[in-house]
């Protein structure tokens, strides 16, 4: 069956040269039967087609970044979009702007920065536009103008009878309710059209502090985000000890403002909460914020949980602290939610939880000989947090169990992803990137 799919443009399969790099990404090594490259819309049709009749599982990969590791497989096909990179302006005047499934963020940064736009995309340029906008899409941009998937307003699909929809909230309006959230469950997206914001130059930058006030700190920013106009957007990030050096205490702050002084202002209530050691905040290109990905060193796997939370109360604060004290690698980061994420109605999009105060995402590294005894250790610790919260970001997730899928999804809306799913793949075809059970 595998010597059908070979016949496709630019396909590897074990044995040839590259095929060990195209099998891996970032967080996972997979041994897929094969890997198709395809350059065009109608290749992934074909690619689609052929998988279906093999009876392969298809993988799709945008950027390849997910901590699931769903960019690649064992066993089935591995559809990598990289090809299907292009970044074309449709409409200057709107700021309509339509991405290639496969383009990456750092690329649409380079060409949308020349026109002062940007689209609130993730933090980091080697980030697919695919996997980022169809889980949600969280970046410096959320609180200003919304996630990734709520600057959406139409994209083509390729469905898993081979067949292509353009899909918006007039075309197939389920189908483009599903993709704003509901993950890569649904056929392969070809390509997105965007609405970009004007947004020339930031003021960005991060502010350390002493790690030994940690618990104050929290408490601090959370009261500081609270006051905080929309164009700030902040993070704060406690950071284990490495080596001989000391543990980091620190917020990243964004202002969607490139006026120092009123910058200045919106910052300042920063520098009181805490024992500062430094600042560095500047006006810097949107573009700049973006940073380059990397794997976890060797011999250490990356467990990444979040949940996001209502409220920043006390006693989630005080189960956080206990968490952090779980292990020694653990670090942890709180994001900034509200602003125009809270503004759009919790059944609009299928990423639900716009209620939210703020995300929390744990991210201890465990080394890989200990994995499972250590993994249990902190993940009991982690368990105590997450009952504080009120659903989860499955971008940010290494598991994606029938429990983390629950608490992914408000009941109603899992429903409604189910039937979406038995609508537009009711074979399961793309069952590899699955969220949500056919």
């Amino acid at each position: 069956m595998v010597a059908n799919l070979t016949t496709l443009p630019d396909s590897l399969v074990p044995g040839d040269v590259g095929y060990d790099d195209a099998a891996q990404v970032l967080f996972a090594k997979g041994r897929p039967a094969i890997v198709i490259r395809p350059s065009t819309r109608g290749e992934v049709a074909d690619a689609v087609l052929h998988a279906r009749r093999s009876g392969l599982e298809i993988a799709v990969r945008s950027g390849g970044h997910g901590l699931l590791g769903h960019g690649t497989s064992d066993g089935g096909v591995v559809l990598d979009l990289a090809r299907l990179d292009h970044v074309d302006v449709l409409d200057v005047e709107r700021r309509l702007v339509r991405i290639g499934g496969g383009a990456r963020w750092g690329q649409v940064d380079e060409a949308l920065r020349p026109l002062g736009w940007a689209i609130s995309s993730g933090d980091t340029a080697g980030v697919g536009v695919g996997g980022l906008t169809l889980g949600g899409g969280f970046g410096w941009l959320l609180r200003k103008h919304g996630l990734a998937i709520d600057n959406l307003v139409a994209a083509r699909v390729v469905l898993a009878d081979g067949t292509m929809v353009a899909t918006s909230e007039a075309q197939h309006p389920e189908l483009f309710w599903a993709l704003r959230g509901g993950g890569g469950n649904f056929g392969v997206v070809v390509d997105f059209d965007f609405m970009a914001a004007e947004v020339a130059t930031v003021q960005f930058g991060e502010i350390a502090y002493q790690p030994s006030e940690e618990i104050d700190l929290l408490a601090g920013w959370r009261d500081v985000m609270r006051e905080a106009p929309t164009k700030v957007t902040s993070a704060v990030t406690l950071l284990p000890a490495v080596g001989s050096g000391e543990p980091t205490a620190m917020v990243r702050v964004y202002v969607a403002d490139c006026d120092a002084d009123a910058a200045d202002r919106a910052i300042e209530p920063f520098l009181g909460i805490g024992s500062v050691i430094r600042a560095t905040i500047k006006e810097r290109a949107y573009g700049d914020l973006l940073e380059p990905g990397a794997a976890p060193p060797p011999g250490l796997r990356m467990v990444g949980r979040n949940t996001l939370v209502r409220e920043l109360d006390a006693a989630t604060l005080d189960a956080l602290h206990r968490f952090r004290r779980s292990s020694p690698s653990v670090a942890v980061t709180l994001r900034s939610l509200g602003g125009a994420y809270g503004e759009v109605p919790c059944d609009a999009t299928a990423f639900a939880h716009r209620d939210a105060e703020a995300m929390i995402l744990g991210m201890p590294m465990v080394p890989q000989p200990d994995r499972a005894s250590q993994e249990e250790a902190v993940l009991t610790a982690w368990g105590d947090v997450a009952a504080h919260g009120s659903g989860v970001y499955l971008n940010f997730q290494s598991s994606a169990t029938p429990a983390d899928l629950a608490a992914a999804y408000p009941p109603a809306t899992y429903a409604r992803l189910v039937a979406v799913k038995r609508e537009y793949d009711p074979d399961n075809v793309f069952a590899r990137n699955h969220n949500v059970a056919p």
